[in-house]
């Protein structure tokens, strides 16, 4: 099939490039949101190929997989077609309800495309769906698959790590303010995007928390791999890919026990509560005990492969794009 996506989410994407078909990423001047074009820190293979709104038109679209309400707009403007009704669709929902301005309150957020039933929406995670409602629209649930970066865990260096983006513009929705507590017990690398004013925000010791501003993915798991445990602090996200990736590479983990991860994480894999002091514990535990967390990490490995393995993840997205499709 020819499919067109765009390129929102670069590690889901990146998963998902890596099927049968032909992927049709949108590209603008400025590589905007409406048209990243390709990843540049991932090696996404030939079959994902950069297409501009003009060169759409001459191409003869199979299915389309929205991911934003402004998709469909794009739709309807690049192509001339409507998604759903002359294009086959589907909406990949990425986010838990009440993350964007106007989701409204939780339980009680209503989903966009809720008074349609001719677009399945597919939910990355059972609590998302659980959450949201509905309403007429079909659903079903596509769990994470994630490109397998190895069984890189050393722990060597007894510090924490955290994978979190825009923390100081999140902050509690992502468990910044939980980071002064733990870098009590740990010293701390936090990795992502928009790291700038951490610090200052939260009163936090750079001696003790060390920032790792937009490291390319590979060099990022290579560093997080280095690091005796992994922290996910988060209170209210979808499942986070970089805690799939951090137990992919057979890291221990500890996480707040809120929304998809209590379902990812199995109890062999590390420390999951709602109580921050006990959280803190754990670190403090693998930190001064290496073969446990070594056991733990190998658990997380295990679980996450079998669970958030790439292949099941593709094979679900081929049912799916097909069902639509017939």
């Amino acid at each position: 099939m020819k499919v067109l996506v765009w390129h929102v989410h670069g590690s889901w994407t990146t998963a998902f490039v890596e099927g049968t078909h032909e992927y049709l990423v949108p590209v603008v001047p400025g590589r905007g949101p409406d048209g990243l074009g390709r990843a540049r820190t991932w090696n996404w293979p030939a079959s994902a190929r950069e297409v501009t709104p003009d060169d759409l038109r001459a191409e003869d679209v199979d299915v389309v997989v929205l991911q934003r309400m402004r998709d469909l707009d794009l739709v309807r403007e690049w192509l001339g077609r409507e998604p759903g009704r002359d294009l086959p669709a589907v909406f990949l929902e990425h986010n838990a309800p009440g993350l964007e301005p106007g989701d409204g309150p939780v339980p009680h957020t209503r989903h966009p495309l809720a008074d349609r039933d001719d677009i399945p929406i597919a939910h990355v995670t059972h609590f998302n769906r659980l959450f949201y409602d509905n309403g007429r629209a079909p659903t079903t649930v596509i769990e994470h698959g994630i490109v397998d970066p190895g069984e890189r865990w050393t722990g060597e260096l007894a510090r924490a790590a955290v994978v979190t983006n825009e923390p100081v513009r999140r902050g509690r929705t992502v468990g910044a303010d939980l980071l002064p507590g733990l870098a009590e017990v740990a010293p701390v690398d936090v990795f992502g995007m928009g790291l700038s004013g951490l610090h200052e925000r939260y009163g936090l010791d750079p001696d003790r928390v060390a920032l790792h501003d937009d490291p390319p993915q590979a060099a990022m798991h290579t560093e997080l791999a280095r690091r005796r445990v992994y922290v996910h602090p988060v209170r209210w996200t979808s499942l986070g890919l970089s805690l799939l990736e951090a137990m992919h590479l057979g890291m221990p983990v500890v996480a707040l026990a809120t929304t998809e991860v209590v379902e990812a994480v199995p109890a062999e894999a590390g420390v999951l509560s709602t109580r921050p002091e006990r959280l803190w514990d754990a670190v403090r535990a693998f930190l001064h005990d290496e073969d446990a967390a070594r056991l733990a990490g190998k658990a997380a490995r295990a679980a996450a492969l079998e669970r958030y393995g790439l292949a099941r993840f593709l094979r679900d997205w081929d049912v799916l794009l097909e069902e639509v499709t017939r």
